[in-house]
């Protein structure tokens, strides 16, 4: 509708202008008529990209902070886990709900990390402590944050995935149980 008006718009002011060739000065405020009007519509075009830009700007920025949120909430609980003496079941349940948060957010480099930092947590965890392993969950953490640098900074590139890959690594992170850790335990001495 708009492209319509716009046409007809020109092809009458056009025609306008070709009719008062014999009136200068009616012709210059056919121009200037014809010069606003380009110039408001081309605005409203910049305006309108503009406006789509920010708005994908804030989502980007947004979903940033939501990343940042919950991988911050992953590293708060897990060192809450290493400074307990005994953790509780309830940890275990926090974790796996911050597993659960991951699967919606997380790059897939970051959720296959975490599956492997799952296992070493499961293959450690059996007396429901960290004490004695702390230097293998370090090992572990350590490779963990370095894909969430490098996801939060934007450096992981996902070509590397399918998208039926990235689906069986979210739905195993999904069914990643902390209170299976025997079976977990003997996958790990198996392998």
């Amino acid at each position: 509708m708009a492209s319509v008006t716009l046409i007809s718009g020109y092809a009458y002011l056009r025609y306008a202008y070709e009719v008062t060739d014999h009136f200068p000065f009616t012709q210059e405020i056919v121009l200037i008529i014809l010069g606003t009007l380009a110039t408001i519509f081309i605005t409203s075009l910049l305006l309108n990209k503009q406006t789509e830009i920010e708005i994908e700007k804030e989502q980007r920025v947004r979903y940033l902070e939501i990343k940042t949120s919950t991988y911050q909430l992953l590293l708060d609980l897990l060192e809450e886990m290493a400074l307990l003496d005994h953790f509780t079941n309830k940890e275990l349940i926090r974790l796996q709900f911050v597993t659960h948060k991951l699967a919606v957010i997380a790059s897939p480099e970051v959720i296959d990390e975490y599956q492997s930092f799952l296992g070493v947590i499961s293959s450690i965890s059996d007396d429901n402590s960290f004490s004695g392993d702390m230097s293998l969950l370090s090992e572990s953490l350590g490779s963990l944050s370095l894909q969430i640098r490098k996801d939060i900074l934007g450096s992981n590139t996902s070509m590397d995935y399918s998208d039926s890959r990235i689906s069986a690594m979210i739905k195993e992170n999904s069914k990643a149980s902390f209170f299976n850790t025997s079976k977990r335990g003997s996958e790990n001495n198996c392998s």
